[in-house]
């Protein structure tokens, strides 16, 4: 199916593209040079839909904004939306322990039905992330942290659990 007769029609069809088809196919010639299936895309086009893929401002959410907070009072030193070599933007990078590690705040918009099931897009870049760049991910979902309300010690804890870290009762 993603042979060069695929590629060729991609080429042609390339000015045809809208900015969101882009985007999928830069993640497709992702998943084809990790996996070393075939040639690629033509530089062009691979240009083309990185730009596309790196396109989207980003916006923080409240949300992200308390969770970055919460990772500054435990210590951490959090840099937000961090652009990859993949094209990939992580909500938040933190050092622990000398290794890097990706802080995915996922909203409801990652989820199917706003529910417990992540979208194919968010499992595309928990997989693409650490294969491609090199960097693990962990995700704090937003069901996750409304349940701990207002709670700054709670919120606190769960981030120290979630990156490994020990506890303040330790």
């Amino acid at each position: 199916l993603f042979n060069a007769h695929f590629i060729n029609k991609c080429v042609e069809k390339e000015d045809g593209f809208e900015t969101e088809a882009l985007s999928q196919l830069h993640q497709w010639h992702l998943w084809q040079t990790k996996e070393e299936s075939n040639p690629g895309l033509p530089i062009e086009l691979q240009e083309r839909c990185f730009n596309a893929f790196i396109s989207d401002e980003p916006t923080v959410s409240k949300l992200q904004d308390d969770v970055v907070a919460q990772l500054s009072f435990i210590g951490l030193d959090p840099k937000e939306e961090v652009l990859m070599g993949s094209g990939y933007r992580i909500d938040v990078l933190v050092e622990v322990n000398g290794k890097t590690i990706g802080v995915e705040v996922d909203g409801p918009h990652h989820f199917i039905r706003k529910g417990r099931s992540p979208l194919a897009r968010t499992i595309l870049k928990r997989r693409q992330v650490p294969s491609i760049d090199g960097t693990e991910l962990v995700s704090v979902p937003y069901l996750d942290w409304i349940k701990l309300r207002n709670d700054k010690k709670k919120k606190q804890e769960y981030l120290r659990k979630l990156l490994g870290l020990k506890s303040d009762n330790e």
